[in-house]
């Protein structure tokens, strides 16, 4: 698969499971369609838009369309599948660590093919992995996830984006190094979830 083919579906997929963790997130707040909606497209178009200004490049759904239709409509399809079944809310975080390991090697094979140095690109997958869920949680009245005191979040997203530009650099594949980059991100968040693995924090005086 070209390059080029590689990046538009992966790009697909995470528009499509960020609007799903956008709204599925928004349930807790008790929003009607239209703010569910916007909680959706935000987290699905984020993280992206921020990349493409960041890079002075056109922004992705708007030179293409097609990535806000889906965003909406997969919004809207899960808000009203939603509200039907009760939906533990700690599962979300499972379509999110999804959608971050997604976001994270669309951003960072974006970078990479507007020919941004390595350091950089790991910076654009980081941002454009976490930057819609910090809208999300924004929108949600939340503080927002990356800067609590919780389980690796956007430092599993530099280790994933760092993955991808290795394997590139050892000549592997587009797609092996695609899959590996996904694959690395999303064990190290899951892990993280399940063994509540998290960075050093500040501490206060009395601790």
């Amino acid at each position: 698969m070209a390059t080029d083919a590689l990046l538009y579906w992966v790009g697909m997929a995470a528009v499509a499971v960020c609007a799903l963790t956008g709204v599925l997130d928004s349930r807790r707040k008790q929003m009607d369609l239209v703010g569910a909606l916007l909680v959706g497209v935000a987290t699905a178009l984020g993280g992206g838009t921020v990349r493409d200004l960041l890079l002075d490049r056109n922004v992705f759904w708007v030179a293409d369309q097609t990535y806000l239709i889906v965003a909406v409509f997969t919004g809207f399809l899960t808000f009203f599948i939603a509200r039907r079944y009760d939906i533990p809310p700690r599962l979300f975080l499972i379509p999110d660590a999804v959608g971050l390991a997604l976001f994270t090697v669309a951003g960072t094979q974006a970078a990479l093919l507007w020919h941004a140095p390595w350091l950089v690109a790991s910076l654009m997958g980081v941002i454009t992995g976490v930057f819609g869920g910090i809208l999300r949680d924004i929108l949600c009245n939340d503080v927002p996830m990356v800067f609590l005191k919780g389980e690796l979040y956007a430092s599993a997203a530099w280790l994933g984006a760092m993955t991808l530009i290795g394997a590139l650099a050892l000549n592997l594949s587009p797609l092996v190094s695609t899959w590996a980059a996904l694959v690395v991100t999303l064990l190290i968040r899951l892990a993280a979830i399940r063994y509540a693995i998290t960075l050093p924090a500040w501490r206060s005086q009395s601790d």
